[in-house]
């Protein structure tokens, strides 16, 4: 706690900061903040949407203490409040919560004003559906006190063998008190739920012919759900959320150094994540109007640190060599060993393949089959932490790579995630380098007469991460950023967007205001960041293609970029900043999100989990960490759009940039750049 009658507020995942006095309400912190906390009551305690979440920790990335001290202890406003947003579990009215010492806050994602665009949809492709959970309706006999057939769970068991030769002699707990009620609710007739033709998991009054699961990829970044029909595959409804465990680091390596230097910090995290699971399930069986109780079966995917922190495993291991994993087969649990209120449902987790590739990257496998195929595939998820499969039916390597999260938007001075107001597309005139966009939450670019008008409400104030993408490659192509990645005054054409930023150069996006502060600009750092990036996932890539003794590109037959962010990358834009190797451009193809595609295949289909549990075996792993070729692959990867591989194929698919000239040491002229092919 700071001294004197003033601290620090700091609220996540935004990681805006203000020092407010003493007694300072949280709404009005978060205010002062710019903080992206909603209110419609004028915080009178009237509408429940100002709920902050109040950590306790050390927060190393901000640099501050937080402690249950630091906030008011439950206020009257709060016990009179009687809205029609309950006041989760764990979390305070904004309005009413008064700052006493130095804090950190969570905005959960339903207290924002501007919530979060989660763009992960499900293409499953053609399976056969062969749930692991089937459905059976069954009509039980009359008894009598004369009558010798035993309990109701016998007669049930009778019942399923000699209506459908199904062996369900064993029946969960949790089951036995349904039975009488469902029973006596259908006058005789029941539909049972069996889990793999021999477990009894759940008991229904009358006749249902609706089973549902759930298959969720637990993203460090993002979560997404999909709520499915078990016997038909058909997505009822799907939710996704920001991924609370931002709060306690960026990425994957910052929360695994949270908990090392915050006792009992893996326990926080797996509630953290565990809380968001089990609202997200409450929010699908409402959208689709059923229950908890309806859900039968759930498939979890995600990287190998997600993946121990859902099981209560401490994830420590795996931030240092030699990257030791708990356990690297495919995990079963009740759903309530987990703390997901689905009483009747098991829980899958899809198996791991090493230390820093994990479960989501076996999902990705199932849904886009390199194991299945005969010509070489590349598939990519790109992220903030990269997963890269290469190879055929014949072999297959796999490896992860520390991208970081520029791409996503962190470690850029104009980046933000994909909300409203985002701007998404670029394109920059090759003749007068005046550049146009496209934002999130309007239909037209901004060259276009309605553009003022669809974007008058819109705060556009910065790039999501398909945008730095394009921003980057137009930058490049249109010459103002040389193949190091300089952007240079003197490009050309002049043109005052660029301007001195301090002992670099910048390039103004958007806005015309003098200060440049005001604007949304390119700057140095951020190309070097974007560089720094690309070159983390073209030496993966690389790395592989060696190991595979693969030197010539055309070989690959096709190259998938999958995730949420994958799933929203220009393929021309991919090779202009050589993230992926110079294929033809028609054989590169976003794929969304091929995890949770591969999670649903696994949900709905016994036949999907044992391929993946015999595929994810064959893998061969590449420990990038460790490889003394990866850092001379990632040097020669830093250039736009490689400092060393020549890219005929983009040349033809694109007019690159004529060779530029710069200034060496001594002051004379040298010639940079990449010659244009013909």
């Amino acid at each position: 706690m700071t001294s004197g009658s003033t601290h620090r507020v700091v609220f996540a995942p935004s990681g805006l900061s203000v020092t407010v006095d003493d007694g300072t309400t949280l709404l009005d912190a978060a205010r002062t903040a710019g903080a992206d906390l909603d209110s419609t009551c004028g915080g009178r305690g009237l509408c429940g949407r100002c709920q902050i979440v109040p950590s306790v920790g050390a927060f190393s990335k901000w640099q501050i203490e937080s402690t249950p001290d630091s906030i008011t202890s439950w206020t009257s406003t709060e016990d009179a409040y009687t809205g029609r947003r309950p006041i989760a579990e764990g979390q305070r009215l904004g309005c009413a919560a008064h700052v006493l010492g130095d804090l950190v806050v969570e905005i959960p994602a339903a207290s924002q004003v501007h919530r979060q665009i989660v763009r992960k949809s499900v293409d499953v492709g053609d399976i056969s559906i062969d749930p692991i959970v089937k459905l059976h309706y069954v009509e039980l006999p009359t008894t009598d006190l004369d009558s010798e057939r035993g309990g109701l769970h016998q007669q049930i068991a009778e019942a399923l063998q000699r209506d459908f030769e199904v062996s369900a002699t064993s029946i969960d707990a949790n089951v036995l008190p349904q039975l009488a009620p469902a029973a006596k609710r259908g006058s005789g007739a029941v539909t049972v739920a069996v889990r793999d033709g021999a477990r009894i998991v759940a008991v229904f009054p009358g006749y249902t012919d609706r089973a549902v699961g759930i298959a969720v990829d637990v993203g460090s970044t993002t979560i997404a759900a999909h709520l499915v029909d078990l016997a038909t595959g058909e997505v009822l409804a799907t939710n996704g959320v920001m991924n609370p465990q931002i709060r306690f680091g960026d990425d994957l390596m910052s929360r695994v150094s949270y908990v090392m230097m915050n006792p009992g910090g893996e326990v926080e995290l797996t509630r953290t994540v565990r809380q968001a699971l089990d609202t997200m399930i409450g929010e699908l069986v409402g959208d689709a109007e059923l229950t908890r109780r309806d859900v039968l079966d759930i498939t979890l995917v995600g990287n190998p640190i997600m993946h121990h922190v859902l099981l209560g495993i401490d994830p420590t291991p795996l931030g240092q060599a030699p990257f030791l994993l708990a356990t690297d087969a495919a995990v079963e649990a009740r759903a309530t060993d987990l703390d997901l209120d689905a009483p009747n449902a098991s829980v899958y987790l899809l198996p791991c393949i090493a230390g820093h590739v994990g479960a989501d990257t076996a999902a990705a496998i199932l849904a886009e089959g390199p194991h299945r195929s005969d010509e070489l595939q590349l598939l990519v998820d790109v992220g903030t932490n990269a997963e890269i499969v290469f190879g055929n039916a014949g072999h297959l390597l796999a490896a992860s790579s520390p991208t970081g999260p520029a791409f996503e938007g962190a470690q850029i001075s104009a980046g933000m995630r994909a909300t409203a107001g985002a701007i998404e597309r670029v394109r920059i005139d090759r003749d007068t380098l005046e550049p146009r966009v496209k934002v999130i939450g309007a239909d037209v670019w901004s060259d276009d007469p309605l553009f003022d008008m669809q974007t008058r409400t819109l705060d556009i104030a910065g790039i999501c991460g398909s945008g730095i993408i394009e921003v980057m490659g137009e930058l490049f192509l249109a010459g103002l950023i040389d193949t190091d990645g300089t952007i240079r005054p003197d490009g050309p054409t002049k043109t005052d967007r660029v301007f001195a930023d301090g002992r670099t150069f910048s390039y103004r996006l958007f806005g015309d205001s003098d200060d440049p502060a005001d604007n949304v600009n390119v700057t140095q750092d951020d190309v070097r960041a974007i560089q720094l990036a690309k070159a983390a996932l073209r030496a993966g890539i690389d790395l592989l293609c060696e190991h595979a003794r693969i030197d010539d590109p055309s070989l690959i037959g096709s190259i998938r970029l999958a995730g949420a962010f994958g799933a929203h990358i220009d393929p021309l834009y991919a090779k202009v900043l050589g993230l992926v190797p110079d294929t033809p451009v028609d054989r590169v193809r976003s794929v969304g999100n091929a995890a949770g595609a591969g999670a649903v295949r696994a949900l709905v289909s016994a036949s999907q989990r044992a391929e993946i549990e015999a595929a994810v075996r064959r893998v061969e792993k590449i420990e990038t960490a460790i490889e003394p070729r990866f850092q001379e692959l990632f040097v020669a990867a830093m250039g736009f759009p490689h400092s060393a591989v020549p890219t005929p194929h983009l040349a033809v698919e694109t007019t690159l940039p004529a060779p530029q000239e710069k200034s060496n040491v001594a002051g004379t002229r040298q010639r940079t750049g990449r010659r244009r092919r013909p």
